[in-house]
């Protein structure tokens, strides 16, 4: 549990507080982002299936007291490809809890760089379904492909489009509509979850309490170059909304004053 009590931030978009200290590695044209031989099916399924799921219900479970609301809504759609986006408040729980919500439907995740670059556990993120951000235009037309291959298989792909980790952080940050291009281009419903922080009944650490919502679908009439700002804004309400049910508020967030010169 993060034993910080406050944090001093000065911008919303770019401040970054993780602990982790990761150099990340390049992702160009060579980085291969679907592999199709057995032996990596196999290992896919290993670490998603036989270590990596089991674990993420244990470790939210037992460290958070995780709960899900309203998981029946992707029912309906667990045969269907989607994207899924959520607010970034925890390092470990924000790479568990996609995997819990739907189980066992697919779970890719869009990620830094840093993910993969860690001297062990990057080699076997990969297997789990990270999906690490392009550094050239090769790599990113490889990135697309693969997002492509993944909603046709029927998956999930998860964003966190807040970018940076923001530990037990009760609102939600101004996030830009980029990634929002994603569901319109495939013509796939979007959902999102809130991870929200609640008071235990006897304990003073609080409990992650998720709220999934959706689907939310590009407003067709409406022109095609104001599609992506307004699903991203009506997302960006809810969760706004869903993020009022936190009452508990373990690391205080205060806004540094700005020195005029």
């Amino acid at each position: 549990m993060d034993k910080r009590k406050v944090i001093y931030y000065t911008d919303e978009l770019n401040d970054e507080f993780s602990v982790a200290v990761i150099t990340p590695k390049r992702i160009d044209g060579d980085y291969v982002y679907c592999h199709n031989t057995i032996w990596k099916k196999f290992t896919r399924f290993f670490w998603y299936r036989i270590v990596a799921t089991p674990l993420a219900l244990g470790y939210l479970k037992f460290k958070f007291h995780h709960k899900v609301e309203n998981r029946e809504i992707l029912k309906k759609y667990r045969n269907t490809g989607y994207f899924l986006y959520g607010n970034h408040t925890q390092d470990i729980g924000d790479a568990l809890i996609p995997n819990v919500l739907d189980i066992p439907k697919q779970t890719y995740v869009i990620v830094h760089p840093n993910n993969v670059s860690m001297p062990v556990l990057g080699r076997i993120t990969p297997s789990l379904g990270a999906l690490p951000l392009p550094d050239d235009m090769k790599a990113y037309r490889n990135f697309l492909r693969a997002i492509e291959t993944r909603i046709g298989e029927g998956a999930k792909v998860v964003i966190y489009p807040e970018a940076h980790i923001w530990p037990f952080y009760t609102g939600i940050r101004p996030f830009p509509d980029d990634s929002f291009v994603y569901p319109i281009k495939h013509g796939v419903p979007t959902f999102c979850f809130t991870n929200t922080y609640q008071k235990r009944r006897f304990s003073k650490k609080p409990r992650i309490v998720t709220y999934i919502d959706g689907p939310f679908f590009p407003d067709e009439n409406i022109p095609a170059r104001d599609r992506k700002k307004d699903l991203r804004d009506r997302v960006y309400e809810r969760m706004r909304e869903r993020a009022k049910l936190s009452d508990v508020e373990w690391i205080k967030y205060i806004k540094r004053e700005e020195k005029n010169d």
